[in-house]
This record gives structure tokens, C-alpha cells and sequence, in this order.
């Protein structure tokens, strides 16, 4: 497989979700996804002097989505044969790191955290600046319930976007291919909006995001059941129940599944009103209303996140002991 065997990538892909543990995602200058930011905006300034026709920006579009991931993907392929020719073990190293840099277990708990620590505290004026800066959605008037949400939505989402998809792409080709989906992912998260700015420039990027994440979001729920299966106070019948009933009905083809299934886990609902610089927006209403959505939830939700790291762990490690 590529630069080294499958059961290399297996160990390294293990470490590297340790590593995210115990240090998660240092936001440094040079950091893997920082540099694949600057990238493309440069690009999209460079592609985007001028007014074109929808067709025009739709084929920039798919430039810059072919570049971004071309360049991303094999940078990381040039860096590890580079670390590999000085040492061995440097190689294994690099490749390891950079496969943690595209997972964001710790990050993810960490952002969800600094929303409910002042929710906590009845500090909901903290609260909203810090959910702001995790979802689109305007957050000046939301009250406890609504962050709540705003929290568990986006911790939901990204266990697909942070976690397991980045996984599933190392463990098929190593560093190189977790790379390629965490710049897929970033052209999504940058340019992949439905407004009229990137309605036909961030078509391709939105849609090659929607297909890197189908398989990694339906393995997803089945996971999410099973966390569900394995904690106490959760419902895994309601999880998967709320898959079937509710997933569908979200926007993207990927992301109802594991914020229905977190929803129908917990017993509460996911969805509805959102405004975005002053506009409403009426999202799919997920999942079922048993009780009131409470700070609490942010913990249930997070408890859900790593119990599916925790899992993949289990099962990585299944591997290593019939692979040796």
C-alpha cells in the first residue's frame, strides 16, 4: 500500500488518534489545514478577479478543488518519502502526525466545552460569543436550549468530519489520503455554501465533500448506534429508529445521519430555526421532543464522540492482533 504496508498504516493510524488525545490540535502557523486555508484563498482570489458566467465559475471551481487536493495530498506523499530517506522511524513519525492532524476528537470536545463551561456558570453572554465561533447561524439571541443545539448539531456533524471520515481515508492510503479528505473538507467548509457568492464557484468542492463523506457518514451511524448500545441512558433503537425516520430530511446527504442519530440517542430534538445575518432559515426537525434539550446534552453528545474514537480504537486493535 503506497509507502508502507497496511499493517504499518494500521499502527500509525492507532497512534495517531492517541496522539490526538493526549494534545489534540495545535492551531500553529504551519499546521497541515492552516496552510491548505491560505492556499485557497489565494487561489479564489486569483480565480475570482472578475464576474463570470455560471459555467465559468463552475469550472474554476473544479480547478480549484482539483488543485487544492492534488497539491495537498502530494506534498504530504513528497514529505514522508523525504523523512523516510533520512530515517525509518523519522518517516513513521511524520506520517503519524500528519494523520493526527487531520482527526480533531480533543478539538472538537474542546470547542464544545468552552460553550458549556459558561453555560454553566450562567454566563450566557460568553456562551453565545463562543458558539459563534463553531457555527454560521447568528447566536446574539439564542437562549440555553438553542446553544445547546447549536453545540450538539456541530459536534454531531463533525464526528463524520473530524473523525471518522479523515480515519477511514488513512487507514485506505495513509497520510496522503487523510490529507486529500482534510482539504476536501476545507474547500467544503470554505467556499461549499448554497449563497450567492459560491453558489456556482464552490459547486465542485461542496459536491466532491458530499462524496468523500458517503460511506464514512453511513459508518457513522452504525457506530453511533453502537456507542448508544454500550452507554448507559442512551437509546440505541431510538438512534437507528431516528436514522430512518429523520436523516433523509436533512440538506446534506451525509450529515442527518449522525445528528439524527445523536438526537434520537439523547431522546431530544435537532433542528429548526436558524438565522443567518438576519434571515430565518427552517432546518429539518430531527429526532423526537421527549424533553427539553439542556446543557447536560453538550456532555452526552461529546461522551458519544469519544466513545466512537474509543471504539475505533477497540477495533484497530482487533486487527493488529490477527494481523500479528
Amino acid at each position: 500500500m503506497w509507502i508502507y504496508s497496511w499493517q504499518e498504516i494500521v499502527i500509525m493510524t492507532a497512534a495517531a488518534i492517541v496522539l490526538d488525545w493526549l494534545i489534540g490540535d495545535p492551531r500553529w502557523p504551519t499546521h497541515p489545514v492552516i496552510l491548505i486555508g491560505r492556499w485557497i484563498r489565494w487561489m479564489e482570489g486569483l480565480l475570482r478577479k472578475k464576474s463570470y458566467m455560471p459555467m465559468r465559475e463552475k469550472l474554476n471551481g473544479v480547478l480549484l478543488t482539483t488543485t487544492t487536493i492534488i497539491i495537498s495530498s502530494g506534498s504530504v506523499f513528497i514529505l514522508i518519502l523525504a523523512a523516510r530517506s533520512i530515517n525509518e522511524w523519522l518517516g513513521y513519525a511524520v506520517c503519524t502526525w500528519l494523520i493526527s492532524t487531520t482527526i480533531a476528537v480533543k478539538g472538537l470536545k474542546d470547542a464544545a466545552y468552552l460553550v458549556y463551561n459558561p453555560l454553566r456558570k450562567g454566563e450566557l453572554a460568553d456562551a453565545r460569543k463562543y458558539t459563534g465561533y463553531i457555527v454560521g447561524r447568528d447566536t446574539e439571541s439564542l437562549d440555553e436550549e438553542e446553544l445547546t443545539r447549536a453545540v450538539v448539531e456541530t459536534v454531531a456533524e463533525n464526528i463524520v468530519d473530524a473523525v471518522i471520515s479523515p480515519l477511514f481515508y488513512a487507514l485506505l492510503g495513509g497520510a496522503p489520503l487523510a490529507m486529500l479528505y482534510r482539504a476536501s473538507n476545507t474547500l467544503d467548509s470554505m467556499v461549499g455554501y448554497r449563497n450567492d457568492r459560491y453558489r456556482h464557484f464552490g459547486w465542485a468542492s461542496a459536491r466532491w465533500d458530499d462524496a468523500m463523506n458517503w460511506i464514512p457518514a453511513r459508518l457513522t451511524g452504525l457506530l453511533l448506534i453502537l456507542v448508544a448500545l454500550l452507554q448507559p441512558g442512551l437509546s440505541a433503537k431510538r438512534a437507528a429508529a431516528a436514522i430512518r425516520r429523520f436523516a433523509h430530511l436533512h440538506p446534506s446527504p451525509n450529515s442527518g445521519i449522525p445528528e439524527s442519530a445523536v438526537a434520537g440517542a439523547l431522546g431530544i430534538e435537532l433542528g429548526g430555526l436558524n438565522i443567518y445575518g438576519g434571515v430565518r432559515s427552517e432546518r429539518a426537525r430531527l429526532g423526537w421532543p421527549l424533553r427539553p434539550r439542556t446543557q447536560q446534552d453538550i456532555v452526552y453528545a461529546v461522551r458519544m464522540l469519544y466513545g466512537v474514537s474509543f471504539v475505533v480504537m477497540g477495533g484497530l486493535l482487533c486487527i493488529l492482533l490477527v494481523l500479528f
